[in-house]
């Protein structure tokens, strides 16, 4: 059952974490708790079920960083895991997920590459095939961004 703060915690965690370097102190102070309270509370959300996931939008384009591959990656079902801890440790991966292969798409694994040119978003994509002994991806760039919202309850 949620109770009055844990309606608020929720509706604020909607909304944009900001640019400081302690977004849950902030948050925290915002609400009237300690930062130690509104974690513990957002842990229980996770422990509870209540929440599966907390993520952050990255505004990349803000960022500088103008060139967006989605990479895909046709990897063995036995090495998506050893392959995605590869990917992720990059700095330019901002996300990784796996999906199921489709008849007409081989590919399983996919991760977001950021960099300033598409030259650079290649290069990484390169050092992440010769570190996890791929051959077959490609990156697909982003063209027009249409969407970047968080989630709202």
């Amino acid at each position: 059952m949620l109770d009055e703060l844990d309606r608020r915690i929720i509706t604020r965690l909607c909304g944009d974490l900001g640019e400081s370097l302690d977004p849950f102190g902030v948050i925290a102070a915002e609400l009237g708790i300690t930062r130690d309270d509104l974690l513990a509370r957002l842990r229980h959300y996770q422990e509870t079920g209540t929440m599966r996931r907390l993520g952050a939008v990255l505004k990349h384009r803000d960022a500088g960083f103008t060139a967006n591959g989605m990479s895909v990656w046709n990897v063995p079902a036995d090495q998506v895991e050893r392959v995605s801890a590869i990917m992720t440790r990059r700095p330019e991966v901002s996300h990784c997920y796996e999906r199921p292969r489709l008849p007409d798409w081989p590919y399983n694994l996919f991760a977001m590459i950021h960099g300033q040119t598409e030259a650079a978003c290649r290069a990484v994509a390169a050092g992440i095939a010769a570190d996890a002994g791929l051959t077959d991806y490609d990156i697909l760039f982003s063209l027009r961004e249409f969407k970047k919202t968080s989630m709202v309850y």
